[in-house]
């Protein structure tokens, strides 16, 4: 699926940020890059509107739980956001929904399971 709007990867690992880019642009997407919470808030302040948000759990500055914190004040649940992450607790999992994640992988990650995630969420206009 082809979107104009991108997709935004929100991890510390360079490595993990260009493997989900590899496989997000292969099937189409266009994709912005944030290296933690904090240049994810600063990259929607500035004015990027993803189509959706993949996002890590564990990163310095802001971790991934207190970016979705952020992003309930700026965008109401407006942006679909997939965890994705090396986290597997339960409670974790549960905090994260209750805060408007849409989805959870965990790393390391099969891109057909990431791009069905992508495509159902983004498709669905969720």
């Amino acid at each position: 699926m082809t979107t104009a709007r991108p997709v935004l990867i929100i991890d510390d690992s360079l490595m993990i940020r260009n493997m989900v880019k590899r496989a997000l642009v292969g099937a189409g997407y266009t994709v912005l890059e944030a290296k933690d919470g904090v240049d994810a808030v600063d990259t929607l302040a500035a004015g990027a509107d993803p189509v959706l948000i993949v996002c890590d759990v564990n990163m310095p500055r802001m971790n991934g739980i207190e970016f979705l914190e952020a992003l309930r004040e700026s965008h109401a649940g407006r942006i679909p956001v997939v965890m994705l992450t090396t986290e597997g607790q339960p409670e974790m999992i549960r905090k994260a929904r209750t805060l408007g994640a849409k989805g959870w992988l965990v790393k390391p990650f099969k891109a057909p399971l990431l791009l069905a995630a992508v495509d159902k969420l983004t498709s669905a206009g969720v």
